[in-house]
């Protein structure tokens, strides 16, 4: 399938917004996502279903001084 991630172009083997953040090696509780302008709670990753096109920004927090 065909994503649009953070401005690049994928193609990646994945069904839902669970499988992109674990497949980018994520920590799921220092991350955010957003669905083609909608952002996605982590409770509703594994029943978010992707479709090819869809433009996903994923943002990891990160701590430092």
């Amino acid at each position: 399938m065909r994503l649009h991630i953070n401005g690049e172009t994928y193609d990646l083997e994945v069904a839902t917004m669970a499988d992109v953040v674990h497949h980018f090696q994520l920590q799921k509780g220092l991350v955010a996502t957003e669905l083609d302008g909608t952002i996605i709670d982590r409770d509703r990753w594994d029943d978010t279903e992707l479709r090819d096109g869809m433009k996903i920004e994923l943002v990891q927090f990160v701590g430092g001084g």
